[in-house]
């Protein structure tokens, strides 16, 4: 029998999301409020951030994974099951970090197989006993969601290894998509089942859950979420790839705050945002934020430690249990070099062995001396490629023993079983020097595990406070997430294998002084930066980033995985047709100022003109006595005088209002204080100087400015460019009475005191002397040099300009943050509000009345 995940699988991709909340509820609830916190976001509840009491006093941490930290085993009389915390798990050390009265609950799935009538007991037993909420995935979509999407798409996929062909990582399959997505409803099930939306953060973990968030937020508009990745992220050119690109990271984009080990795999995430949606990121104070809708996801760059307390007690038991003076008599007179690796194809074991066969080869001194001891930790995964690293590494162990190796002595020592820490421990403590030859991988916390132990294990015959320097050395390659904190590592490239082996070499040759030095500026980092430093860093910055969460209104909107929560101001709301129309037939003197694209005409149409429907209302709107209307825009003023060539009492403000003209009868006047352009001959060449360089890029020319547009541009590249095109003219336009500024994809040179907010002030001022005081104005745009004007009339009600009974209606473009307080959703909504006020009154004539 099919599972209800899985039976709305096809509703899921179509874009419709049942309703959760139906469905069949396993555990209790612990809900403060017992509805959805958007349905308390009306009229009367502008804020849900807590005037209302709640039973839970402090708040509650719910820490989701694919695996629960805890270990399930089979009772041996077979009558129900046994649970454990597993040590081993990451998640389970994270409460060391968070405050102490914080509740911590886990979601995620068993390692064991529970069978359907065994799993409601086994839930109740992990919820009461150890505050986890298992998730059981049905097989037929755990085979397909892990072992399908998560071990063969996305897992080779975020190491930079693309399917170039069917048998090698495979092609993109489908159902294994679907498959991911009904996994990670099943585990939103589960978290809303126990969650109260108001006192709750939750903290979701890796590239198994990617498109959680979306379930999450679809459900709970105001939650705080955050989201770690403990895998690389790609870079653009690879992450491009996948056919569901655009879902993953607008999933992603729901959470609050989004973490990754190192700079690089954040900068490829932004880029990607960048080129795929379209967004910027901007850098404040440290912080690095990304504009989404209006909400501020924050960017966290923090690589997670180790926990100093579990390994530092396994150590006090390493000589007991695995007697670390045996393994001295077995390698004595050797000089170890150790690997702890994953069975796995991006781990580089065969370039390890490779490059000490070379080291052996080169300087063959250490045969016969130097010992690899390789440990292979079982396969998380399975499929060909991984059979064939299998086969060569053992082929590899084989042909270099047999070649270096003689009586008593061989030069790699291949140790392919489940190795406990314990026993990690006292190799480790064995060892002169940890080799990572990894091609790609998210952190690699060994090299930390590794310097713990030679700090914290005892030689022979010293006391349990062990004296005297400790040493340790590292050959780690650069294209592991630790490797940036190991700044006294000796960092390879993996795949140079001779550059290895010189590493190698140089490693177990160095001097002890050096050796001890290097170690001590590791063990000062590992031991201040634990698994506890970069759970309380990771959760003050989720508090930070959502302090103003129950104060803001927000909005869900979009289907499916383009589902996204716009965040407004609580007083923004969008523009009734019947409001406005109901205060522009009461009023006597009005003012109504437009812009153009973006507005008017969509930004992405070809043909700019406008329509004959749009020139009709406009005439219409002109040729009542009571309405005084603007057309004001950044665009040439031979363009627009064109175009609305038939809106004769049309009043145009052209190039942000250097030019204006009162109807098509008037002269145009120049509203700029200068009208010298000597700087144009400066500013240009600098401009072409960055469009010849930047494809896709151009300028245009106006009469008062001059504008550069990258658009077109590689994003990136544009972005960069534009950025570095501002400093350079600002520098050279210093001495020139200009303004240099940036908007969308454009950097725009223009003189001084020009702009749409001074235009706005100038005809409200104009019309204010003539005794036509304006108690009705209505001002919409959709760009940064709109807001010029919504400050303007803001500005002119508070100083007398426009009447104190005025009725103001400041309207921006799409739902986004604004001076504004009204919005409308699109060109087409804002041609229709205009017909509505051209309709409401009947004009008696054109020719009637006259322009201020």
């Amino acid at each position: 029998m099919l599972s209800k995940s899985y039976t709305n699988l096809l509703d899921l991709a179509s874009g419709n999301f049942p309703v959760m909340m139906r469905e069949k509820k396993r555990l209790p609830r612990v809900m403060t409020v017992p509805v959805d916190i958007s349905e308390l976001d009306d009229d009367q509840a502008n804020s849900v951030a807590s005037d209302v009491p709640s039973s839970v006093i402090q708040d509650r941490i719910i820490i989701v994974a694919n695996q629960l930290p805890v270990k399930a085993k089979r009772r041996p009389d077979n009558k129900g099951w046994s649970f454990s915390w597993d040590d081993d798990s990451l998640f389970f050390h994270i409460k060391d970090g968070l405050p102490e009265e914080m509740e911590v609950l886990y979601v995620g799935s068993l390692r064991a197989d529970i069978d359907a009538s065994e799993q409601d007991d086994v839930s109740q037993i992990l919820l009461e006993k150890f505050k986890c909420v298992p998730a059981f995935l049905p097989p037929d979509i755990l085979s397909k969601y892990y072992h399908g999407f998560c071990k063969q798409h996305l897992w080779p996929l975020f190491h930079y290894m693309l399917p170039f062909a069917a048998d090698h990582g495979g092609r993109f399959d489908r159902s294994f998509w679907e498959a991911y997505v009904a996994a990670n409803k099943i585990f939103s099930q589960k978290v809303i089942e126990v969650i109260n939306p108001e006192d709750d953060y939750v903290w979701i973990h890796d590239y198994h859950l990617m498109v959680l968030p979306t379930f999450l937020r679809r459900r709970f508009i105001k939650l705080r979420m955050g989201f770690f990745l403990h895998s690389p992220f790609p870079s653009s050119e690879i992450y491009r790839t996948l056919p569901v690109r655009e879902e993953i990271l607008k999933a992603l984009l729901n959470a609050d705050l989004i973490g990754f080990h190192t700079f690089d795999y954040a900068r490829h995430f932004l880029s990607c945002c960048s080129r795929i949606l379209g967004l910027e990121y901007q850098s404040k104070r440290g912080y690095i934020g990304l504009e989404y809708y209006g909400r501020t996801i924050g960017i966290k760059i923090m690589p997670v430690g180790i926990h100093m307390g579990q390994i530092q007690s396994v150590l006090k038991l390493a000589d007991k249990e695995w007697r670390v003076s045996e393994l001295r008599q077995q390698f004595e007179g050797k000089t170890v070099l150790l690997g702890v690796d994953d069975m796995d194809i991006f781990k580089g074991v065969n370039l390890k062995l490779l490059a000490m066969e070379q080291m052996l080869k080169q300087h063959p001194k250490w045969q016969g001396r130097a010992v690899m001891v390789q440990i292979a930790n079982p396969p998380r995964g399975k499929g060909r490629d991984l059979e064939e690293i299998q086969a060569e590494i053992h082929a590899s162990c084989k042909r270099i023993n047999e070649t270096f190796g003689g009586p008593g002595y061989e030069p790699i020592v291949f140790i392919d079983r489940p190795v406990t820490l314990s026993e990690r421990a006292a190799y480790y403590t064995v060892a002169e020097c940890l080799v990572v030859t990894a091609v790609r991988d998210g952190m690699n916390l060994t090299p930390y595990e590794y310097i713990v132990c030679r700090e914290g294990v005892p030689g022979p015959g010293s006391s349990s406070k062990s004296s005297g320097p400790k040493k340790s050395m590292l050959v780690v390659s650069e294209f592991i997430g630790c490797s940036p904190s190991l700044s006294g590592a000796i960092r390879i490239n993996p795949w140079n294998i001779e550059s290895t082996a010189e590493a190698l070499n140089e490693a177990i040759s160095m001097a002890d002084p050096e050796k001890q030095l290097r170690h001590e500026k590791h063990y000062k980092y590992v031991s201040m930066h634990d698994v506890a430093y970069w759970s309380r860093s990771f959760f003050q910055d989720l508090e930070r980033n959502c302090k103003d969460h129950f104060r803001r209104r927000c909005w869900g909107i979009g289907l499916s995985f383009g589902f996204r929560v716009v965040a407004l101001d609580p007083n923004f709301r969008k523009l009734s047709i019947d409001v406005i129309v109901s205060s522009y037939l009461r009023c006597k003197s009005r003012a109504i100022f437009f812009d153009y694209d973006g507005t008017i005409i969509p930004q992405a149409t070809m043909n700019k003109k406008p329509s004959e429907r749009v020139l009709s209302i406009i005439n219409t709107l002109c040729a009542d006595d009571k309405n005084t209307v603007f057309l004001v825009s950044g665009r040439a003023r031979y363009s627009l005088g064109d175009w609305f060539s038939p809106c004769a009492r049309l009043g145009i403000a052209a190039e942000h209002g250097y030019f204006m003209r009162r109807s098509a009868n008037e002269e145009w006047e120049i509203c700029g204080l200068g009208n010298e352009f000597g700087w144009m001959q400066i500013a240009e060449p600098v401009m072409q100087l960055y469009t010849e360089s930047t494809d896709g890029s151009s300028i245009e020319k106006k009469e008062s400015a001059l504008v550069w547009h990258h658009r077109d541009a590689d994003p990136g590249f544009g972005s960069s460019q534009a950025k570095e095109m501002l400093d350079h003219l600002e520098s050279v336009l210093a001495n020139e009475p200009v303004t240099v500024k940036s908007g969308q994809f454009i950097v725009e040179v223009k003189p001084q005191g020009v702009s749409k907010g001074v235009i706005a002030e100038k005809i409200l001022t104009s019309m204010s002397e003539k005794g036509r005081q304006v108690d009705f104005i209505l001002c919409i745009g959709d760009d940064r040099s709109d807001e010029d004007m919504f400050e303007a009339i803001g500005s002119a009600t508070s100083s007398g300009i426009l009447s104190s009974s005025a009725s103001v209606f400041a309207c921006t473009v799409g739902q986004k943050p604004s001076k504004a307080k009204y919005y409308l959703d699109d060109t087409s909504e804002v041609i229709m509000m205009l017909g509505e006020l051209a309709e409401a009154l009947d004009i008696p004539g054109p020719n009637m009345g006259s322009s201020p």
